[in-house]
């Protein structure tokens, strides 16, 4: 009780702070509009029943929830599902859902503002994507009874040493989780050297593994690819960061010394970073086009990605994919995302956050870990001189995506066990 008080005034003290970060305009970055209430708890739900609460925080944990969600109304047609994002840009991938899911935006961890949201909305559980774990959310639900489950949970080593630190505040945590489905069991070792014990934990693999391009996606990427030229070098930095781009405009830089008609595709990860990354690549005099432009590509240097939701489209249309936050300390972004798609993948060193998935990849030579700009350079001169490397490398990568799909039916049949449907 004093550790949720102590919390409680201090999430109260920096609320302007807070609230600042969340609702205050940056150039790109699309606002909430009328909806912003829904942050307080201010919502009102369609449904007519109790609805299963399923939330993910933004873009990728959406993504990752699409198939779950899908297949979670096919095998439950009557059952109400309402989803919850922090951010806009998950919420507009909650969209692409249309009719399967109600969606709002989720309330921010004030204690009245999460008992508004429950009294309004009358969950039967929640569903928590990923680890985002919030004191008052899971307060709340423990007093009302109601089942908690964490579902493609993982839990880096250094995540794990921090709640060690502050094992208190772990447990108050923990004991209102129902269940921990952990995408490994190194995630679910470290869940267990906690204290939770071993009948509320269980792996079922990551369901981003359970990744399904449609035919469209691939159909589209030939389409764009023949738009850039077939016949160049064409690789992709997706998910890229601010301090990460200058490294990666330096690599390509150095690649046209040896590939002078080699392009990079260029997507930042954050929509507000847009036109800023653009007068970037202008800086370092490197000819720009960008995706929202009408007019026909010609041969630009540069294909910056300034749209949402496209990524996949431009993976299909590369040769070779680098992923971001992690030639800088982010712990790395999605990197089944184009080895689902049989590509090539390079990464930083910076992977906490996804370390299992790059040492298999790595481990199956589907994927490769560059340490410098310098070194992606060489690495890419190296793929794109050896074309029965590069496939092979990518077969590799497809291979491990294939090897480690079915999380998809495991979560459902642990979300059939624990919750009331």
């Amino acid at each position: 009780m004093f550790y949720r008080l102590v919390y409680n005034l201090l999430i109260h003290l920096f609320s302007p702070l807070l609230l600042a970060l969340l609702y205050w305009p940056k150039k790109g970055k699309p606002g909430f509009g009328k909806r912003w209430p829904e942050h307080l708890g201010l919502v009102t739900s369609t449904t007519g029943e109790q609805p299963v609460w399923l939330h993910a925080v933004s873009v990728g944990e959406m993504i990752a929830a699409t198939p779950l969600i899908k297949q979670l109304k096919a095998e439950y047609p009557e059952l109400p599902i309402l989803v919850t994002t922090t951010t806009r840009t998950g919420a507009d991938q909650a969209a692409k859902l249309g009719d399967l899911v109600e969606h709002r935006y989720a309330p921010l961890d004030f204690p009245w503002a999460v008992a508004l949201f429950l009294r309004r909305v009358r969950p039967r559980a929640l569903l928590i994507m990923e680890t985002e774990l919030w004191p008052n959310w899971l307060a709340a639900c423990g007093k009302r009874m109601l089942p908690v489950m964490v579902l493609n949970a993982r839990l880096s080593a250094r995540s794990a040493d921090r709640y060690r630190k502050f094992h208190r505040i772990f447990c108050l945590l923990s004991q209102n989780i129902t269940h921990i489905a952990c995408q490994y069991q190194d995630d679910a070792d470290r869940f267990a050297d906690l204290g939770l014990p071993q009948g509320r934990l269980s792996v079922t693999g990551s369901i981003k593994f359970d990744i399904d391009y449609d035919d469209a996606v691939r159909e589209q990427g030939q389409v764009l690819r023949a738009q850039l030229g077939t016949e160049r070098p064409v690789w992709i930095a997706a998910s890229t960061h601010e301090g990460e781009d200058e490294q990666l405009l330096a690599t390509h830089l150095n690649l046209l010394e040896s590939h002078p008609n080699a392009l990079l595709i260029l997507v930042p990860r954050h929509p507000q970073r847009f036109d800023q990354v653009a007068a970037l690549v202008q800086k370092h005099r490197l000819s720009l086009h960008r995706r929202t432009q009408d007019e026909p590509v010609a041969t630009p240097q540069v294909y910056l990605g300034d749209t949402m939701g496209e990524l996949p489209i431009m993976l299909a249309a590369a040769d070779i994919a680098f992923i971001g936050g992690s030639l800088i300390e982010r712990g790395g972004h999605n990197l089944l995302e184009p080895a689902a798609l049989g590509k090539p993948v390079l990464t930083g060193p910076s992977t906490f956050n996804f370390n299992d998935i790059r040492r298999e990849l790595q481990q199956a030579k589907g994927a490769g870990v560059v340490t410098s700009s310098q070194m992606l350079a060489q690495t890419l001169m190296q793929l794109f001189a050896d074309e029965p490397q590069r496939n092979a490398m990518g077969a590799a990568a497809l291979s491990v995506v294939k090897a480690n799909q079915g999380a998809l039916s495991r979560t459902l049949t642990a979300i059939g066990n624990q919750l009331p449907l």
